[in-house]
C-alpha cells in the first residue's frame, strides 16, 4: 500500500445519471468538463449529490472569477462584469476544458485522497479525535457503537468497509451533515453544532441537465456586487485545531469547502474501514446571507427583528406548502434563499428563455435530539414557469399562489377537525393528524400540477380573467379531493359515531356531538374556505 493514493482528478468517484437513466462515475474534472452530457449528480443519497455540488461550484467560482470564458486570465471587477461572464458560459452550454484542467493541475497534490501530510478535505491531527467505524462514515447507514440500524441497506463486511470511490463521496458528506456525538479532546471548547450544510434548509436551482443546474446554482454576484477573491481549502493550509470558530467567510468558494469537521480516512486492504473526527471550523450563523442555498428565518425579540438564521425543513411540508419562505420576500417573516433571488435576476434579464420552467429542489438531513444523530434524510422539488419570476408580475402572482397554499392549509383543517370530531362522538380523543396528512397526500400532484401550468404573461396576453378562470377551477379541484377525505372517513366512523354523545364545551356548556351533525359543519365550513370565512364553531 503506497502513502499517496487516489487521486480525485484522475480516479472515477463522481456518481452522475446519463440520459438512459443509468449511473456512470466520472474524475472531478471529467464531471465538470462533461456535465453537459449528464443529467445529474446520482449519489447514494440527495445530501451527498448536495455536497458534491459544492464542491464542484467551489471550482467553477475559482476558475471563472479569474478567468474568461476562452481561459484568459481576467478577474472580474464588477457586478455587471460577473453577468456578462456567466451568460456567456450559459450561451456556450459547457464548461470549457483547458481552463478547468489547468488550474485544477496547479493544485494537484492537494487531490490526493491519501497522501502523508495534505490528504483531501483532511488532516492528520484527526487521529486524537473520536474514531469510528465506516458504518459511520457511510450516510446511508449512519451507524455507530452507540446506534444501530435495524434496517441498514448493508450487512456484514458491506457495511464495514467502503471502496476509496464509495469514501470521497461520503467523506464530503460527513464534513458538511455530521451530527454532534463526537466529543471535544480538549476541555471547555465550545460546540460547533451539526456540519454546515446540515443546519441549512437547502435549496437548490435544477436545470435540463447537470450543466444547467451546475451553472443556475453558481449564483455569481453578491447583491449587486461582485464576490471577493475566492479561496477554496485547497488554496489554503490545512487547519489542525479542534472546534475552531472563524469570522464568516467572505467569498463563496472558502464557504463552500468549509472544514466543518477535521477527518482522516484509515484504510485497510485497499478499503476505507473507518475514519477519525474533531469537530472543525464554524461560525455564527446569524445573517450569514453568503450562503445562498438555504432559507431564512428570523429572529424576534419584542416584537422586532433582530437578525435572520437558516430555516431547516420540516420533514412533514411539501415544499410547495413552504412556497412563500423560499420564493416570496418578506422582512418581518423570512428571506428567500440567495439562488432565487438570482434565478428571477436571470429572468428578469431575459437571460432564462421565457418559454422555460424551472425547477428547485430542497434537500435536507433530520437530525435527532440537539443534532446527536442523524435519523433521516429527505428531499422534493417544484416546478414552474419562469415567467412566474418576472419583476412585474411576480408580486401580484407569488401572493396569488401563497394565498392558495394558506387556503389549502385552512381546507386541511377543517378535514382534520372533522376527522377529530367523529373521533369525539365516537368516545375517542384522537386528533385528525391522520385525516389531514391524508388530504394533503391526494392534493399534492394536483397542487404541483396547477402550479407547474400557471402562466400569467400568456394569459395576460389572451384574456384578462385568466387569472379568476385558473383560480375558480383549482378551488373546485380542491373541494372536490377535501369532500372525498371527509366522505371517507363518515364511511369508516362506525355506529358509535353516528349515536354520539354529549360534549362538555369550553364555557361548561353541553353540545351533542353525533357523525350527521359534524359533517354539516364540515360542509359549511368547507364552503367557507373560498369566501375567507372559516370560523371556528364547534
Amino acid at each position: 500500500m503506497t502513502e499517496i493514493e487516489f487521486n480525485l482528478l484522475d480516479e472515477p468517484w463522481i456518481r452522475v445519471m446519463t440520459r438512459e437513466r443509468k449511473i456512470d462515475e466520472l474524475s472531478l474534472p471529467e464531471a465538470l468538463i462533461e456535465s453537459h452530457k449528464y443529467v445529474d449528480f446520482a449519489g447514494e443519497l440527495e445530501p451527498q449529490n448536495v455536497a458534491v455540488l459544492r464542491l464542484c461550484l467551489a471550482v467553477l467560482h475559482t476558475v471563472f472569477s479569474r478567468y474568461d470564458v476562452d481561459g484568459k486570465p481576467e478577474k472580474l471587477t464588477s457586478a455587471a462584469m460577473a453577468r456578462k461572464r456567466w451568460k456567456k458560459l450559459w450561451k456556450l452550454g459547457h464548461f470549457p476544458e483547458t481552463v478547468i484542467r489547468q488550474y485544477l493541475e496547479q493544485y494537484r497534490e492537494r487531490f490526493w485522497l491519501f497522501h502523508p501530510d495534505k490528504p483531501f478535505y483532511q488532516v492528520n491531527e484527526a487521529k486524537k479525535g473520536t474514531e469510528y467505524t465506516a458504518a459511520k462514515l457511510n450516510g446511508e447507514i449512519s451507524e455507530s457503537g452507540n446506534k444501530i440500524r435495524m434496517f441498514a441497506i448493508r450487512s456484514g463486511e458491506a457495511k464495514s468497509q467502503l471502496t476509496y470511490a464509495e469514501a470521497a463521496r461520503w467523506l464530503l458528506f460527513i464534513n458538511g451533515f455530521d451530527d454532534t456525538s463526537a466529543k471535544p479532546r480538549q476541555k471547555g471548547l465550545p460546540s460547533p453544532g451539526a456540519g454546515w450544510i446540515g443546519r441549512l434548509g437547502i435549496v437548490e436551482a435544477v436545470g435540463h441537465n447537470l450543466f444547467e443546474t451546475l451553472m443556475l446554482n453558481l449564483v455569481f454576484e453578491r447583491m449587486g456586487d461582485k464576490w471577493n477573491e475566492n479561496k477554496p481549502v485547497w488554496e489554503q493550509q490545512p487547519k489542525g485545531a479542534e472546534r475552531t470558530e472563524i469570522p464568516m467567510p467572505d467569498n463563496p468558494a472558502e464557504l463552500l469547502t468549509l472544514q466543518s469537521r477535521r477527518l482522516l480516512l484509515v484504510r485497510k486492504n485497499e478499503l476505507v474501514v473507518g475514519y477519525y473526527l474533531l469537530g472543525g471550523d464554524f461560525f455564527l450563523k446569524t445573517n450569514a446571507f453568503i450562503e445562498t442555498m438555504t432559507a431564512w428565518a428570523p429572529i424576534v425579540n419584542k416584537g422586532d427583528v433582530e437578525a435572520f438564521q437558516p430555516k431547516r425543513h420540516d420533514p412533514q411540508k411539501q415544499m410547495w406548502r413552504e412556497f412563500g419562505n423560499f420564493f416570496l420576500e418578506d422582512e418581518k417573516k423570512n428571506q428567500r434563499p440567495g439562488v432565487v433571488s438570482w434565478v428571477t435576476e436571470l429572468r428578469r434579464k431575459e437571460i432564462l428563455d421565457e418559454e422555460d420552467q424551472v425547477t428547485f429542489r430542497s434537500v435536507s438531513v433530520q437530525y435527532g435530539d440537539k443534532d446527536f444523530f442523524i435519523a433521516d434524510t429527505f428531499s422534493d422539488s417544484i416546478t414552474f414557469h419562469a415567467n412566474l419570476l418576472k419583476t412585474d408580475i411576480w408580486v401580484e402572482w407569488g401572493e396569488r399562489v401563497r394565498d392558495e397554499v394558506r387556503k389549502c392549509e385552512e381546507m386541511a383543517r377543517v378535514v382534520g377537525d372533522l376527522s377529530k370530531r367523529l373521533n369525539l362522538a365516537a368516545g375517542s380523543e384522537q386528533s385528525g393528524d391522520e385525516a389531514k396528512a391524508e388530504f394533503y397526500r391526494q392534493i399534492d400532484l394536483p397542487f404541483r400540477s396547477w402550479l407547474r401550468m400557471l402562466d400569467p404573461e400568456e394569459g395576460q396576453k389572451k384574456e384578462s380573467e385568466y387569472a379568476e378562470k385558473v383560480s375558480e377551477k383549482w378551488h373546485k379541484t380542491v373541494t372536490v379531493i377535501a369532500k372525498k377525505v371527509a366522505d371517507q372517513l363518515m364511511e369508516n366512523a362506525g355506529p358509535a359515531a353516528f349515536i354520539g354523545r354529549k360534549i362538555e364545551g369550553k364555557d361548561k356548556t353541553y353540545w351533542y356531538c353525533c357523525a350527521p351533525k359534524v359533517y354539516n359543519i364540515f360542509l359549511y365550513r368547507m364552503g367557507q374556505v373560498y369566501s375567507n370565512k372559516v370560523d371556528e364553531q364547534k
